[in-house]
């Protein structure tokens, strides 16, 4: 007997079709197997696909479980605004929150409707902040991207953060510079067997103006040269600027606007918030929109 499935492309981080970051979401996913979901991911060919499948316990409200063309990961930012935005449109829901069960942990997401629409607020995972990468690797990253140590902000380390999936952070002084970055990506896949870390985050800043950041994220190593909004790559950035004292904060709130995709003619833009305690990053949220390019039915 075969089994159908829902199956959509979900724009994240635009309220314009074609534009942000796709996503491919399984809504009825129950039923797949590992291999099943790897080959749908396969076939839909977006940086991230999510499967979405009934929860099997009260501790969490359904399990996320995201997949690469290549691999499954643990947590994805704009596939999850992608999922709960679909599950949302489906469901005709309220306001909401829901508990997913991801392979970061069971993580708090609230639906937000707004005229005749939703906006999803993702919190993410633990978060970590590391040292600055030794002199050897941060020399072969900059070598990787085409730049030079000069290049480089001013006390922006080059250093490893995550809210559930790492990335190196990298800021650099020009946006010029930015739009104009063509990586190695064999060289960045190289690094990334060497340092642990498969994604790296190239970002400008700007305090004085919003949005502040403006950023590409390359991921090579698991299948994605270029992903075009990241919301596990602006998360980590907002608790990497805290626990480096790069951005001016209240104390308790940092919030700020981040714009991706325009360097590959998919822009999209996101708000990060970081809860700040004793001076240290201790919740990252991001907030977005998303909207539905394609819905089809698949029969397995």
């Amino acid at each position: 007997m075969k089994n159908l499935y829902r199956v959509y492309q979900i724009d994240s981080f635009t309220q314009e079709k074609l534009s942000g970051n796709p996503a491919g979401v399984v809504t009825n996913a129950d039923g797949l197997s590992d291999r099943q979901m790897q080959k749908i991911a396969r076939e839909l060919n977006n940086s991230e696909t999510a499967f979405i499948f009934q929860s099997e316990d009260d501790a969490y409200d359904v399990e996320v479980r995201f997949f690469t063309p290549m691999k499954e990961v643990p947590i994805c930012g704009h596939a999850t605004i992608a999922a709960h935005y679909a599950r949302a449109v489906e469901n005709h829901f309220g306001s909401t929150r829901v508990l997913q069960k991801t392979g970061a942990g069971i993580l708090p997401v609230d639906i937000i409707r707004e005229n005749d629409d939703y906006k999803i607020v993702m919190t993410q995972g633990r978060i970590e902040v590391h040292d600055e990468l030794p002199g050897k690797a941060k020399q072969a990253l900059t070598d990787a991207l085409g730049i030079r140590l000069s290049d480089i902000l001013d006390n922006c380390p080059i250093a490893i953060a995550s809210t559930g999936h790492s990335k190196v952070m990298v800021g650099i002084r020009d946006i010029n510079l930015l739009h104009r970055l063509q990586p190695d990506m064999a060289r960045l896949v190289k690094l990334s067997n060497e340092i642990g870390c498969n994604g790296y985050y190239v970002f400008t800043m700007n305090r004085s103006e919003t949005p502040m950041i403006h950023g590409r994220m390359f991921a090579p190593a698991i299948g994605i040269d270029e992903d075009p909004v990241t919301g596990n790559a602006n998360g980590p950035l907002g608790a990497y600027l805290v626990h480096y004292g790069l951005a001016d904060h209240n104390g308790a709130l940092l919030a700020f606007y981040a714009v991706q995709g325009e360097a590959i003619g998919r822009p999209g833009t996101m708000e990060v918030q970081v809860k700040i305690e004793n001076g240290k990053p201790a919740e990252v949220k991001i907030i977005g929109h998303a909207v539905i390019a394609l819905s089809a039915e698949l029969m397995l």
